[in-house]
C-alpha cells in the first residue's frame, strides 16, 4: 500500500445474497446464512490485514423480522452460537466486537453473548468489528432523537453532535465505502447518517461467493475515487 493509497478508516458490508445462493443449489436458506458466516470470518481477517479501522456488517436488520419464523429463529441462533464460539478469532487477530441496533429488542440470551463478547474484546486493539443487530438506520435517529427530546435540547440549540452523540455507537467515524452484493443497489436502511458521504460499491456476486480478493479490488476502487465532500 503506498502512502497515497491510505485504507478507508471505515467500511460498511450489505452481506446479500446468502439465500438465493442456497435455493440456486436446492439447499434452505439456512445453509446460505451459514455459509455467509465463514466468508464474513475470511473479509474480516482480510481487512484486518489491510488496515481497515472498523467494518460494519449487516447481520439482521429491523425489517428481517419479517422472515420465516424459521429463518428468524435460525438467524437468532447463529448470532448466538457465533459470538460464543469465535472468541479464539478474535483474539488471535485482536478484534474489538461491538453490536449497533436495538439490542433490547432481541431475546435475552442473544443480549447476554453480546454483552459477553463485547466485554470479553473490549481492550483489543485491532480492527473492530461491528455487527448491525436488529439495526435499521432510520430506527436509529429515531432513537436518538427521542433521546434528545428526553434531554430538553431545544430546535435553536440542537447541533449534529447533538445527534450523532446519541447513537448507538457515537464514536463510530462515518463510513468511507460501502459494499453490497448480491446484486440489488440500494443501501435498504443501512448506515443513513454515517453514509452520507460513503462511496458506494455494488457487486452481483452472491456474498457467500465473494472472497477476499474481490474484497481487495473493492479496495482499489476506492483508491480511484475522488473524494470532495461537497467541495470543488
Amino acid at each position: 500500500m503506498t502512502a497515497e493509497h491510505t485504507a478507508p478508516v471505515h467500511v460498511g458490508i450489505i452481506m446479500d445474497g446468502n439465500g438465493r445462493w442456497a435455493q440456486k443449489r436446492g439447499l434452505p436458506r439456512t445453509a446460505g446464512h451459514k455459509e455467509g458466516l465463514e466468508v464474513a470470518k475470511k473479509i474480516v481477517a482480510k481487512a484486518s490485514e489491510l488496515g481497515i479501522k472498523y467494518v460494519t456488517l449487516y447481520t439482521f436488520s429491523t425489517e428481517n423480522w419479517k422472515r420465516t419464523q424459521e429463518e428468524v429463529g435460525f438467524l437468532m441462533n447463529l448470532i448466538r452460537l457465533h459470538l460464543r464460539a469465535e472468541f479464539a478469532f478474535y483474539k488471535k487477530n485482536s478484534i474489538r466486537v461491538n453490536v449497533l441496533g436495538d439490542i433490547k429488542g432481541l431475546p435475552d440470551d442473544v443480549q447476554f453473548e453480546i454483552e459477553k463478547a463485547e466485554a470479553e474484546t473490549q481492550d483489543f486493539t485491532g480492527l473492530t468489528v461491528i455487527l448491525a443487530i436488529n439495526y435499521g438506520g432510520r430506527d436509529e435517529i429515531k432513537r436518538a432523537v427521542k433521546k434528545i427530546i428526553q434531554d430538553n435540547i431545544t430546535a435553536e440549540n440542537l447541533t449534529e453532535a447533538d445527534i450523532s452523540s446519541r447513537f448507538d455507537i457515537p464514536e463510530i467515524p462515518d463510513a468511507d465505502l460501502i459494499i453490497r452484493t448480491g446484486g440489488e443497489k440500494r443501501l435498504s436502511n443501512f448506515l443513513m447518517w454515517h453514509s452520507a458521504y460513503a462511496e458506494l460499491l455494488f457487486t452481483d456476486t452472491l456474498w457467500p461467493d465473494f472472497n477476499e480478493d474481490e474484497f481487495n479490488n473493492c479496495i482499489e476502487e476506492f483508491y480511484k475515487r475522488t473524494r470532495r465532500f461537497g467541495a470543488v
